[in-house]
């Protein structure tokens, strides 16, 4: 898009154009006499490849799109510098994410509750707002989904009958059936649903920003970098910016909101001279607030692929070959239909890994492909794959500077399975997926595990498995986390409002607390629609109570 003439001024400058600064930008613009600036180092999102679900893994490839993270050789995964792409475009993550619309567990908000001192950030809080984000008509409206939403969501027709394959082989291992993975129950297996509409992805661009874009109170700006928020006397005034049309410092009258996501938000603000005193001195910045909790407390979900050999040809691995896909493509631009119309993770499960864990603490996404997130190591058969891990680990990484250069990319550690207990889950969560994969349900399609293999068996063999192979879900979080101003290393107020500077905020998956059980797209969707209403002074939605169901005997039952 062509650059705009900056105004001096704004009422409102958010940075980052992704998941949660898109949905602001409309928000606070719904107010005509509010004056925002968004601002986002990516450009738009022209390509099909974004739009068409099916063929998500293409962007992920390049940095042309994304961010494209690596990390700091991670200590307990063999020292490997894992991959986190990251969305560089109109959308952020949700312009090139796997589209899994998943929320989490309801008692994951009760514990954010808990771990913010802030009752507002309960379930019963969050679900109105979950469902004022959606438009689900094939499931709703009901006392858990909504409709009329700006976020497009549907379920998959379930092509190939190796969804329900491992949906009733869930069933026949002793686990629940659930008809809605973010309803009642989540634990058990069942349908998965996803961010598509009419066959095309619905991203925060598609269903916030542009409409939003009319409006003659929102200033945009695509391919421009922010340098810092400056400061004065304590309070954030605006920021530095360099784009196309050069260098820009406009000044924020009510308030600057930081919406970069779990590694850009927390490098702006340690560019910016918020954070660890210790670590900011050694780039030469002076620290403003010396918050020790900026870039900390990183948290993500590590995965792994439990694969089959499938005797049929009901898998993407024919789909995909070359020659279908010039068909597949017409289908989908003339229709909106057919297999580019469909992320293709249309079943899911969520089980517990042993009596004691009171909600689900491992995720299954099933496919019905071998290949890696990112369409790389396609295995050269039929195949099917579960994709597998913990949810709630302990591991804890961080996010660093690299330099007082805002063009270079802030360090990134993960430090994944750091604890004996993240070791062990993942650790059996490969043990009850083979028990799962090899119901009878299976048995017109197993033709063979693929991987790990049959050669790992023992617990040192699977685990030394996983340190070569294991994938980030890329699910980053909590790097700002929400929490009282007691708590050294809470950055936020439950309101997002930086501690110790005035007029500044984050909004984005940097603030959670913790990391919730599931994938984290819908829940930042939540959170800004949700913080948007405090930022303007709206009356919350009311709380709504839901039934949650929990497997009884928990405490002694593993399933």
């Amino acid at each position: 898009m062509a650059t705009p003439d900056l105004k001096p001024s704004y009422d409102y400058i958010i940075v980052g154009a992704g998941s949660a600064g898109c949905v602001l930008a409309r928000r606070l613009t719904e107010d005509p006499d509010v004056s925002v600036l968004l601002i986002e180092a990516g450009k738009r999102d022209w390509s099909l490849y974004i739009h068409m679900p099916a063929t998500f893994a293409w962007p992920l490839k390049t940095d042309t799109y994304n961010w494209a993270y690596k990390t700091e050789p991670e200590p307990h995964v063999n020292n490997r510098r894992m991959y986190q792409p990251r969305g560089k475009v109109w959308g952020g993550s949700s312009s090139v994410n796997g589209m899994v619309y998943i929320r989490g567990h309801a008692l994951d908000y009760d514990r954010w509750a808990e771990e913010t001192g802030d009752p507002t950030w309960d379930y019963a809080h969050c679900l109105p707002y979950f469902k004022a984000c959606e438009d689900f008509p094939q499931v709703g409206p009901n006392p858990y989904h909504g409709v009329g939403g700006p976020l497009k969501v549907t379920r998959g027709t379930r092509w190939t009958p190796l969804y329900d394959a491992f949906i009733e082989a869930g069933v026949q291992a002793g686990y629940r059936r659930t008809d809605d993975l973010n309803g009642e129950s989540q634990e058990g297996f069942g349908p998965m649903d996803m961010t598509v509409g009419k066959g095309r992805r619905s991203s925060t661009a598609v269903g916030y920003l542009r409409p939003a874009l009319k409006r003659p109170n929102l200033t945009f700006v695509d391919r421009t970098l922010v340098g810092r928020v400056t400061m004065e006397n304590g309070r954030a005034t605006g920021v530095v910016l360099k784009g196309p049309s050069g260098e820009h410092a406009p000044r924020a009258e009510r308030e600057v909101i930081l919406s970069g996501g779990a590694f850009n938000s927390p490098h702006l603000l340690m560019l910016s001279g918020i954070g660890d005193p210790d670590d900011l001195r050694g780039h030469g910045i002076d620290a403003v607030a010396p918050l020790k909790g900026v870039g900390a407390n990183l948290q993500d979900h590590p995965e792994v692929y439990v694969q089959y050999k499938c005797k049929t040809k009901q898998t993407l691995y024919g789909v995909l070959k070359p020659w279908n896909q010039a068909s597949i493509g017409l289908e989908w631009l003339t229709k909106g239909t057919g297999p580019g119309a469909t992320n293709h993770f249309e079943a899911g499960g969520f089980i517990r890994s042993e009596p004691g864990v009171k909600h689900p603490n491992l995720q299954y996404h099933f496919l019905p492909v071998a290949a890696a997130y990112d369409g790389s190591g396609m295995q050269s058969v039929h195949g099917y794959q579960a994709h597998i891990g913990p949810m709630r680990p302990e591991s804890r990484g961080w996010v660093k500077l690299r330099s007082a250069d805002p063009r270079d990319k802030a360090r990134v550690l993960f430090n994944y399975f750091s604890t004996e207990r993240d070791r062990r889950e993942m650790r059996e969560s490969i043990k009850l997926t083979r028990e799962i994969m090899n119901q009878s349900a299976f048995a017109p399609f197993n033709d063979g595990e693929l991987a790990p293999g049959p050669d790992v068996r023992t617990d040192a063999e699977i685990d030394a498995w996983v340190r070569d192979l294991v994938e980030s879900a890329y699910h980053p979080s909590c790097t700002c986390a929400m929490g009282p101003e007691s708590d050294p290393m809470a950055v936020v107020s439950p309101e997002g409002r930086v501690h110790g500077v005035d007029g500044l905020r984050v909004v984005d998956a940097s603030i959670m607390p913790s990391v919730v059980s599931g994938n984290l797209n819908a829940p930042t969707i939540m959170l800004a629609e949700k913080l948007a209403d405090v930022i303007r002074g709206r009356d919350p939605l009311p709380p709504q109570a839901a039934p949650v169901s929990l497997v009884e005997g928990w405490e002694t039952r593993q399933r």
